[in-house]
C-alpha cells in the first residue's frame, strides 16, 4: 500500500505567488481540454493515463506550463525540477515542495520531482443572481488509483468527481446568508457556496478533509468556518439557509475485512446515513431555506422504494422532492463500489463482493437507487398552517441532465411556495406566461383535420413532456402573461362550446401541474 503524504498546508509567503502562478500558467479546465486534444481528454476523463502521457511527452509541449503541470498532478509522472520552476516562475518547485504539492529527489536542475497530491483546475460558471463571472480554482485532494497503481487507503480524501460535479450543477445559487457543506471532502461544494453566500460552515468527519479544505479555500481566497464532526452534530442549535451535501451514503457491509473509506462511508448499516440527513435537517434549516443533497436508497423486499423515502420526508416535516436517477441490482452496486476503491479484480474483490451481497441478502434488499433530493423550509409564519400543507414528490427521472439544475430547483420551490396557498380565484386572475424553453409538437395522422396528441417539451430542467388535451393546448399558447387564466378559459368554453365551469374544474389542477414543472410561469 501506498504511504499516504501529510495534507498540504500554505505558509503564508506561498499563498500569493502560487495563486499567481497557476492563473498566469493558461492551466484552466479549458487548457487541459486544449493541450490534450479529443481523443485524449476523454480517455483521461475513462482513466486512461496513456493518451494525455504521448501529448504531454511531445515536442510540441516541451516548456508548455499547461503540460507540465498535467503531467505532474493529473498524470502523477515526474518532471525535472528546472520544468516545473518555468512552470511556477514565483513559487518555484521550492514552493510547491513547501506547501506539500510535490517531494523532490534533490535541489539540482536534473532532479526529479513527483506530486505528493492530485491538484487540478476547476471551473465556476457565471450567474444571473450577481454572484460574478466564471471562476477558475485548483482544487487538492489525494492521488488516485489510476496514478498510484494501489488500491485506495481508507483515510483517501476525493477530488473532483462525477458525484461532486453533478451537487454543483444541482445546488440552487441565488444569494443567502448562511451556507452549510455537510461531508465538505476536499471543499468543493463549500467553494461555490461561497460565491452566493454571505458565510459558509463545512463540516467532515475526517481531519485530512478538513485540512484539504482548508488549503483549497486557501489558494482560492475563500474564507470557510471549517468543523470536524458527524452530520449535523458540529452545528446543533443553529440555522443555515441553504443547506448542500455529498454525504458518505454508500452502503456499505458492517463485517471484518471491509475497508470503511472515510470519503464515502458513514459508519452505518444500510442507508441509514442518507435517512438521518433527510429526517434532521428540519432541525438546522432555517424558514425558507432549502437543501440539496445526493444519496441512495436500499429497494427491500416487501417494501416499495417510493413508500420508503416518502415516509423519510414525512418523518422530516419539511417539503421534499425526491428524484431518483439509476437503480443498481446488489452486485452491480458492489462491483461498482470495490472498484472505486481502486480493488482490482482477484481474490481480495470476490471477497469483498461476498460481504456485500450476504449484507443485502440480511435485509432483503433487491436493488438500490441513486439520485437526489431536495428539502424546503416553510417560510417563516406558514409552517403548520392549515391553508399550507407540505409537498412531497417522489419520482424517477432517467436520462441525461448536463446543464445545471440549480435555477431549476429554486423556480419550483418558489412555484410551490406560491401554489400552496393559491386559490382557485387566484390562478384565475394569475397572468402567466409559457417558460422560455418550451417547446410544442403535434402529432397526426396524415389527411387528419386534427392532432391526435400535443406534447408541450422542457429544454431545460428536468427535461419534463407533458401531453395535454386540444383546451389545455389552446390556454397554453395564449399564455403569454397579458390575458388572466380566467379571461382565457372563458373564451376558451365558448370556442368549445362547453359549460365555462366545468371547464375551469377540468384545467385549472393541470395548470397547477405546469407551474409546477417550471412549463408554465407565474410572474410575481
Amino acid at each position: 500500500m501506498t504511504t499516504t503524504p501529510p495534507a498540504p498546508v500554505l505558509p503564508g509567503g506561498v499563498v500569493a505567488p502560487l495563486r499567481d502562478d497557476l492563473e498566469a500558467s493558461g492551466w484552466t479546465v479549458d487548457g487541459v481540454e486544449e493541450l490534450l486534444g479529443t481523443v485524449a481528454e476523454a480517455a483521461l476523463r475513462r482513466e486512461s493515463l496513456v493518451p494525455a502521457l504521448r501529448v504531454t511527452e511531445a515536442p510540441a509541449a516541451a516548456g508548455d506550463p499547461a503540460a507540465v503541470l498535467t503531467r505532474l498532478f493529473l498524470l502523477g509522472r515526474p518532471v525535472p525540477r528546472a520544468a516545473l520552476d518555468r512552470a511556477l516562475p514565483a513559487a518555484g518547485a521550492a514552493g510547491a515542495e513547501a506547501a506539500g504539492l510535490v517531494r523532490a529527489a534533490g535541489a539540482a536542475p536534473d532532479d526529479e520531482v513527483r506530486a505528493a497530491v492530485d491538484l487540478r483546475p476547476h471551473s465556476a460558471a457565471g450567474s444571473a443572481t450577481g454572484t460574478g463571472g466564471e471562476v477558475t480554482w485548483w482544487v487538492a485532494s489525494d492521488l488516485g488509483e489510476p496514478v498510484t497503481g494501489e488500491a485506495l487507503p481508507v483515510e483517501h480524501v476525493l477530488g473532483i468527481g462525477g458525484a461532486s460535479a453533478s451537487l454543483a450543477r444541482l445546488a440552487v445559487r441565488e444569494p443567502v446568508g448562511r451556507v452549510l457543506d455537510i461531508g465538505t471532502g476536499s471543499g468543493v461544494q463549500a467553494l461555490h457556496a461561497s460565491r452566493h453566500a454571505r458565510s459558509v460552515t463545512a463540516t467532515d468527519t475526517s481531519q485530512r478533509c478538513l485540512d484539504f479544505a482548508a488549503f483549497n479555500a486557501a489558494l482560492a481566497g475563500v474564507e470557510l468556518d471549517l468543523r470536524r464532526g458527524s452530520l449535523l452534530e458540529p452545528v446543533a442549535g443553529e440555522r443555515y439557509d441553504q443547506v448542500v451535501s455529498n454525504p458518505p451514503f454508500v452502503v456499505t457491509p458492517r463485517a471484518a475485512g471491509v475497508p470503511g473509506w472515510e470519503y464515502r462511508d458513514g459508519g452505518l448499516v444500510g442507508d441509514e446515513v442518507v435517512r438521518r440527513l433527510v429526517t434532521g435537517l428540519g432541525a438546522v434549516l432555517a424558514p425558507g431555506g432549502s437543501a440539496q443533497l445526493l444519496g441512495n436508497w436500499e429497494h427491500r423486499a416487501g417494501e416499495g422504494w417510493h413508500d420508503r423515502v416518502t415516509g423519510w420526508l414525512e418523518e422530516s416535516g419539511l417539503d421534499g422532492w425526491v428524484v431518483q436517477r439509476e437503480v443498481q441490482d446488489p452486485a452491480d452496486y458492489a462491483e461498482t463500489w470495490i472498484r472505486d476503491g481502486g480493488q482490482r479484480p482477484g481474490p481480495v474483490a470476490d471477497a469483498l463482493l461476498e460481504a456485500w451481497l450476504d449484507d443485502f441478502a440480511a435485509r432483503g434488499v433487491e436493488a438500490v437507487g441513486l439520485g437526489f433530493v431536495v428539502l424546503h423550509a416553510p417560510p417563516a409564519g406558514a409552517a403548520g398552517s392549515p391553508a399550507r400543507p407540505r409537498w412531497r414528490r417522489v419520482e424517477e427521472v432517467t436520462g441525461r441532465l448536463d446543464g445545471p439544475l440549480g435555477g431549476h430547483v429554486a423556480a419550483v420551490l418558489a412555484a410551490r411556495d406560491r401554489l400552496a396557498t393559491a386559490r382557485d380565484e387566484d390562478l384565475l386572475a394569475a397572468r402567466l406566461r409559457v417558460a422560455d424553453d418550451v417547446t410544442e409538437e403535434r402529432h397526426a395522422r396524415p389527411g387528419e383535420g386534427g392532432p391526435r396528441a400535443v406534447l408541450l417539451r422542457a429544454g431545460g430542467g428536468l427535461g419534463r413532456t407533458a401531453s395535454v388535451g386540444t383546451a389545455l393546448a389552446g390556454l397554453v399558447g395564449a399564455c403569454d402573461g397579458e390575458l388572466a387564466v380566467g379571461q382565457v378559459v372563458g373564451a376558451l368554453a365558448v370556442l368549445l362550446e362547453v359549460d365555462a365551469a366545468q371547464l375551469r374544474a377540468e384545467l385549472l389542477p393541470q395548470v397547477r401541474g405546469l407551474v409546477e414543472d417550471g412549463l408554465l410561469e407565474w410572474p410575481s
